[in-house]
């Protein structure tokens, strides 16, 4: 049975996108994985472009809004904001038997150069990726 997975973040274009494409990948016989934010806005083009690097296309994947998995339930709720996150992390009321927090800083507010700005990028990814590898062997021990 695949655990449902569904990563939060405020405006679901960086970290959630990223986290949702790495999952999906690394966990595709395992994981049923969704995102979504408190406002839907579109998959930022530095995400795209990194996790294309390591050979993951998530140019098709859609920001959504956290409304759209009301009444859904969860295996695994997993929200991904900075500590001194400008706006609220997105809460999620419906149904999780496990909330998690993963806290990244929003590579979308990056400043400098493009280079600069990739820079970042690829920090969170490398971030995210190795967060995701420990989530899964979690999940598994638990499971056993």
């Amino acid at each position: 049975m695949m655990n449902r997975v569904l990563f939060l973040c405020t405006t679901n274009s960086c970290r959630s996108q990223i986290a949702e494409g790495i999952l999906k990948i690394m966990g595709k016989d395992d994981f049923e994985v969704h995102s979504a934010g408190v406002k839907a806005t579109s998959v930022h083009p530095l995400a795209i472009q990194v996790m294309r690097e390591e050979g993951i296309d998530i140019s098709n994947q859609k920001s959504n809004v956290v409304s759209e998995f009301m009444g859904q339930e969860f295996d695994y709720v997993v929200t991904l904001c900075g500590v001194n996150a400008k706006s609220a992390c997105p809460v999620f009321v419906g149904k999780a038997k496990n909330r998690l927090h993963w806290d990244f800083s929003d590579p979308a507010e990056a400043e400098g150069s493009q280079d600069e700005k990739l820079e970042v990028f690829r920090k969170v990814r490398d971030q995210i990726r190795t967060r995701t590898e420990e989530f899964i062997k979690e999940s598994k021990e638990l499971r056993g």
